[in-house]
């Protein structure tokens, strides 16, 4: 007979395992499912709280008598057993929306297609630095639920996901974050851009007149359907290119402007520790949420200038033999490669691929004929970059193991190459995810 759960978590990771940690410091009961093997580390949290589990497959009747289950966003609403708790109209809800329940911090969520980690980490640094009692959570670091069942600060700095926007109903964001949108994760939003947007949009849900949205205006999907909604929070626009923004931020004469049409902070890019266009977006984003918490201006300016970006995006990882090795793991849809091929000058042995998700490479193209020499593949199946890319670069390879790519790529690149993993793809064909594969990509790289 199955027993009866009062929160089922669906999904042994992270913020599952967070979620059920807070679940249970709540007094409900709990059970965690997992249709994979939870990791070593997950099952031993698991045991050291008591709480129920189960992994290698979900025992079907338990899950459905739940009174609410707690969704990882890595699983899709498409697959049976998800249909079937909708089905019995189960409430299914991310571990932000329940960790949101279970405290009163200021929370201020950042989304995007792009630049959502950078922007993130940046801002949390600066309120650390500033003495704010600030947690890092959401799609990076520990999970949100996790730490309001352990920790007591008074802001979250946190990333989202349209996945985990997707299961929130009542989080309100006091200061939202719009940074960019971009086609991406359409295979799971039925291949149509206007859900995805509308999935990005979810994070301006429950916002009050007193709080804050910052955006970015140079953006043509976020300026489009601002057009259509009616915003009560007070907007905060960035730009490069719009220099009449009295409350925001934009660029003048090489230098950053942190306005609120009072007072102003200015900022040379050559003082930013972050470089390249994408990146003046994302300290425009951070400096103004720091503006609006009040941060001292000397704060700001030297936080700006000793940042340290996250791994796996635009990392430099060695040069062998005149070759520079980048390891862009994290650049898992066509937008950020992009960036990354735009951001370097040098001939690029181009490695990409793994999981598809309904990219269009055709924005890439101007980029691949001028800048990449080679593309070494690195997926299970690489049809589509061979479609995408088979007229326009001589040499395709195919690999499937980051130590093969990475031979690959040098035996292909001469002194003066830059050799950038940049997949444009998901990893989890060949790899956990895409920090398992940038880590492996630098292994390989140490052992030329």
């Amino acid at each position: 007979m199955d027993t009866h759960y009062q929160i089922v978590v669906l999904g042994g990771g992270e913020s599952g395992v967070g979620a059920a940690i807070l679940a249970k410091k709540k007094g409900k009961s709990v059970f965690v499912s997992d249709n994979g093997r939870i990791s070593q580390k997950y099952i031993d949290v698991l045991k050291h709280n008591e709480i129920d589990f189960e992994d290698c497959g979900h025992t079907r009747g338990m899950v459905l008598s739940a009174d609410e289950v707690v969704k990882s966003p890595g699983i899709p609403d498409t697959i049976s057993l998800v249909q079937e708790i909708m089905e019995n109209k189960i409430p299914i809800i991310s571990e932000i929306e329940f960790a949101s329940r279970y405290t009163n911090a200021k929370l201020i969520c950042i989304t995007g297609s792009n630049g959502k980690t950078t922007t993130t980490l940046l801002l949390y640094h600066i309120l650390k630095t500033a003495g704010v009692n600030v947690g890092l959570a959401g799609n990076i670091g520990q999970s949100f639920a996790k730490q309001v069942a352990t920790s007591s600060f008074d802001t979250y700095v946190i990333e989202l996901s349209s996945f985990q926007l997707d299961g929130m109903f009542s989080v309100r964001a006091n200061i939202a974050i719009l940074l960019n949108i971009t086609p991406d994760h359409l295979d799971r939003y039925d291949y149509n851009f206007n859900k995805y947007v509308d999935s990005k949009f979810r994070i301006l849900q429950n916002q009050t007149v007193d709080d804050a949205l910052i955006y970015c205006m140079d953006d043509n999907a976020i300026t489009e359907k601002l057009k259509t909604i009616d915003v009560v929070a007070s907007k905060f626009p960035y730009s490069i290119f719009n220099k009449n923004i009295t409350q925001g931020a934009y660029l003048k004469n090489n230098e950053i402007i942190i306005t609120d049409n009072k007072t102003q902070i200015e900022m040379t890019l050559e003082q930013l520790a972050l470089q390249g266009k994408h990146n003046i977006h994302n300290s425009m984003a951070a400096g103004v949420a720091s503006k609006l918490m009040d941060i001292r201006r000397e704060t700001l300016k030297q936080c700006f200038s000793d940042f340290h970006n996250v791994a796996h995006r635009l990392e430099y990882v060695s040069s062998v033999h005149g070759i520079s090795f980048i390891n862009d793991s994290k650049a898992t849809n066509v937008n950020s490669v992009w960036y990354a091929l735009e951001h370097y000058d040098k001939p690029i042995i181009w490695i990409a691929g793994g999981i598809d998700k309904g990219n269009d490479y055709s924005k890439l193209n101007e980029l691949v004929k001028k800048k990449v020499k080679a593309i070494v593949c690195l997926g299970v199946d690489n049809s589509p970059i061979h479609k995408a890319f088979g007229d326009m670069v001589e040499t395709i390879v195919d690999t499937h193991s980051a130590f093969h790519a990475v031979n690959a790529a040098y035996q292909l690149a001469k002194k003066g190459y830059m050799v950038l993993l940049s997949p444009a793809c998901a990893s989890m064909d060949l790899f956990e995810n895409y920090e398992d594969r940038g880590n492996q990509f630098k292994t390989a790289v140490k052992e030329l």
